[in-house]
């Protein structure tokens, strides 16, 4: 895969929501140079933004393969307004939404590809778009998902003084292992996730799944994947399991099996 660095469409930028839930959310978005659909849609990660190392990865292979490519900021991270405290599912899924449907036009495909938290979101948006309609979603691939991340990897991770204090204080702080700064949980964001949780129930997507999971992840551990994927049992799962791979996923191995997790979906819609 070439290191030369893609080229950046410039940021736009576009409004989301009414009155005090007004934010202004930032979005990179290229169209095809080729007739071949469909087009990739990045969904990063609690606290990423759309430039980090595996969106970057994407746009190159985008750029070199013809295809559209489109990747924003949730309100409160990198380029986009509003304020990170501020956010809930609720409010990312509406701004992931709205975006697709900015940029996609009538019989457009595309291809979700959500990485931790971005993965739940990614489910969340194909069964959304499915239920009221908007661009085909042809594939999935879920990198390490964080699939219902509010209830079973922050709540019940939590120790019983820190859910006295979220609780009591409406936030609590926690330390990071990719910042100096620690990161803030909010109780808006846990109860709000309480309305998006898929729980144990069977998730028909619709399409084909590819779920990229680091065997030494510490923040979403293999055993979550593994249960995500004894959740589809009505479409074509895909399962990789890199012994040696951390949450990230973003060593150079782990980009190229990124790329051929596209490259098996592109295959199949090709036919």
């Amino acid at each position: 895969m070439s290191e030369s660095q893609p080229d950046l469409p410039a940021p736009q930028t576009l409004a989301v929501g009414s009155g005090d839930e007004l934010r202004t959310i930032a979005f990179r978005h290229s169209t095809a140079t080729d007739a071949v659909p469909p087009g990739l849609v990045w969904l990063g990660g609690f606290k990423s933004d759309m430039d980090g190392s595996k969106a970057l990865a994407l746009a190159r292979y985008a750029e070199q393969h013809g295809l559209g490519f489109t990747r924003f900021d949730y309100s409160g991270h990198g380029l986009s307004g509003g304020s990170f405290l501020d956010g809930t599912i609720s409010r990312w899924l509406d701004e992931a939404e709205a975006v697709v449907r900015a940029t996609s036009g009538a019989g457009d495909q595309r291809i979700l590809v959500g990485s931790s938290m971005g993965g739940w979101l990614a489910l969340l948006l194909n069964r959304r778009l499915r239920q009221s309609g908007g661009p085909q979603i042809s594939g999935l691939v879920l990198i390490a998902p964080a699939v219902d991340m509010t209830a079973d990897l922050m709540w019940q991770e939590m120790s019983e003084a820190g859910r006295a204090e979220l609780l009591n204080t409406g936030r609590l702080e926690k330390p990071s292992d990719y910042s100096d700064d620690p990161y803030i949980l909010t109780l808006r964001l846990i109860e709000d996730g309480k309305h998006h949780l898929f729980g144990s129930a069977i998730i028909e997507t619709g399409c084909p799944v590819h779920i990229l999971q680091g065997g030494l992840d510490t923040d979403v551990p293999p055993t979550h994947a593994l249960k995500l994927a004894s959740q589809l049992p009505l479409d074509d799962v895909a399962l990789s399991l890199i012994p040696d791979g951390d949450h990230r996923l973003s060593r150079p191995q782990d980009l190229q099996r990124l790329m051929r997790s596209i490259d098996t979906l592109l295959e199949g819609i090709a036919g």
